[in-house]
């Protein structure tokens, strides 16, 4: 069975400027590696249940 992964932090409180204007914002960013780290733990579970 494959090691887990470690879930993303969400950006610390000075790391967003909230002005709209960056693209990408730390939260886009972090949203995406939050879904990508939640497929890849749907993918280990399937596995897990597979063996």
């Amino acid at each position: 069975m494959s090691e887990p992964i470690e879930k993303p932090l969400p950006p610390g409180d000075n790391e967003c400027c909230e002005s709209g204007a960056c693209n990408p914002c730390v939260w886009d960013r972090y949203y995406a590696e939050l879904q990508d780290w939640r497929m890849k733990q749907h993918e280990l579970k399937q596995q897990a249940e597979s063996e």
